[in-house]
C-alpha cells in the first residue's frame, strides 16, 4: 500500500491555502533563528519548497501539521547554519588575525567574566543530546506543547517528556551551582 500526500501537496489551490495558514509561524520560527530579513525571506521559501519535496513523510497520527512543519523548519534552518559557518571558516581562514592592544584584551576579559553564568549553561548543554536540546527549543522558544514537539522530533510524547524532566533537573542543578559557584568569588579571577 503506497503512501498517500497530504491535500496540501496535491493541489496547488490546497497549497497556497495551507502556505497562507502557515506563512506566519514559519516565518517567526525562522526569524527566532537568524537575524538577517533577506535570509529569513530565503528560509522561509526554502521551508515550503523542502515541505512539498518531502510530504509523503508526513503522518497526521504521529503529531500536529504545525509541529511537522516545525521540524522541517528546523532541517532547513540547520542546514542554512552549516553552509554559514563553512562560508565563515574559510573567510576567517584568508583574513586572519588583528593584533588586539591591551585596552581590547581588559575589555574582553570584563565581558568573558561578565558572561561565565551563560557559559556554564552552554556547556551543560553540550552534554545533552542534540535531540533534547532541539526539544527544550520547540517547547520553552517556540512554544509547541510537548506532545507537538515530540511529533516534530519523530519521538513518543512519553520519551519527550522523560527527556524534558531530565534536561530541566539538569539545568536547575547547573543554575544552582553556578549560583554556589558566584557566591564563593568564583570567576576567571577566583581561581589561584
Amino acid at each position: 500500500m503506497g503512501v498517500t500526500k497530504p491535500e496540501f501537496a496535491r493541489s496547488p489551490e490546497a497549497f497556497e491555502a495551507f502556505y497562507r495558514q502557515y506563512v506566519g509561524d514559519v516565518s517567526r520560527f525562522v526569524a527566532r533563528r537568524v537575524d538577517d530579513p533577506y535570509t529569513a525571506a530565503d528560509l522561509t521559501a526554502d521551508v515550503f519548497v523542502a515541505v512539498i519535496g518531502s510530504a509523503h513523510t508526513y503522518r497526521p497520527e504521529r503529531g500536529s501539521l504545525l509541529g511537522w512543519v516545525y521540524g522541517v523548519a528546523h532541517n532547513v534552518v540547520a542546514a542554512e547554519r552549516r553552509r554559514a559557518w563553512r562560508e565563515s571558516a574559510a573567510g576567517r581562514r584568508i583574513a586572519g588575525r588583528r593584533l588586539l592592544e591591551p585596552a581590547d584584551i581588559a575589555r574582553l576579559e570584563e565581558r568573558i567574566d561578565a558572561e561565565s553564568a551563560a557559559r556554564r549553561v552552554y556547556r551543560a548543554l553540550e552534554g545533552v543530546p542534540e535531540s533534547t536540546r532541539r526539544l527544550l527549543e520547540l517547547v520553552a522558544v517556540d512554544g509547541l506543547s510537548t506532545a507537538e514537539a515530540a511529533a516534530a522530533l519523530g519521538v513518543s510524547p512519553i520519551a519527550a517528556r522523560v527527556r524534558l524532566h531530565r534536561a530541566r533537573r539538569q539545568l536547575r542543578d547547573l543554575l544552582e551551582e553556578s549560583v554556589a559557584f558566584v557566591g564563593t568569588g568564583g570567576g576567571i579571577h577566583g581561581y589561584a
